[in-house]
């Protein structure tokens, strides 16, 4: 993937050419100078990478003509990180950028009952995935979910899910996340600053979460996150 890396909205394999967004053609025209006859590649965020090459070199609306395509796999092993919302936006926005590069599969939001801040800006939000899975050069789009009341998650049927939670009550037995054999899919929940209530953990354990420790320092959430990220796709 030595060409230059752009998003695309939508894509289906009957397309012989593409315009380009605004943005994607100002960036390409304005910002690389690309001209006629480059090559560039994009993806829809669902698996294909298409190879293109400019064939008008628009500031506003550049088509490419396909050259190639192909559908990628995304891997036997998906992870979900259920998340709680911070005060911090900045760090939120630190962990969806690095879980997408780690490769997540899905991201969903929490509000718990010590969550600080509920405000979303989900575009914004997903402009950074996006901005990320460019820049790793992947070809799969995180799924990322408007935010979702810790408790209403916490019994949604998660059907041939490994499912976890991380917190820092001392009571009880926790293995290390790092201890468990891979399953196709897992997901863990991660709680605020001021970490989960036991209301949550006692209502997460009777839905079948199990309880894991990421290490021996506290971290802080959007840390947690990225820890539980690396480890699920590598166990």
């Amino acid at each position: 993937m030595t060409h230059p890396f752009f998003y695309i909205h939508e894509y289906n394999d009957s397309q012989k050419e593409i315009v380009l967004d605004e943005d994607t053609s100002r960036h390409v025209v304005q910002v690389l100078r690309m001209k006629e006859g480059e090559k560039l590649n994009l993806s829809d965020g669902k698996g294909s990478l298409i190879i293109a090459e400019v064939i008008d070199a628009h500031k506003k609306h550049s088509s490419v003509k396909i050259i190639d395509s192909q559908l990628t796999t995304h891997g036997s092993r998906k992870v979900t990180i259920a998340i709680s919302l911070l005060k911090n936006t900045s760090r939120f926005e630190w962990f969806l950028e690095k879980a997408t590069e780690i490769g997540v599969s899905e991201m969903i939001p929490l509000i718990c009952e010590r969550t600080e801040r509920q405000k979303f800006r989900y575009d914004r939000m997903k402009g950074i995935c996006i901005s990320a899975m460019l820049q790793s050069q992947q070809t799969w789009l995180p799924v990322l979910h408007e935010p979702k009341q810790f408790n209403h998650l916490a019994i949604e049927h998660f059907e041939n899910y490994q499912k976890f939670i991380a917190h820092c009550e001392e009571s009880g037995q926790k293995n290390n996340l790092s201890t468990f054999q891979p399953f196709d899919h897992s997901m863990i929940l991660i709680g605020p600053e001021g970490d989960f209530t036991k209301d949550e953990i006692e209502l997460a354990l009777e839905n079948n979460f199990v309880p894991v420790s990421l290490g021996e320092t506290r971290l802080r959430t959007e840390t947690a996150g990225v820890v539980s990220a690396s480890l699920l796709r590598q166990i």
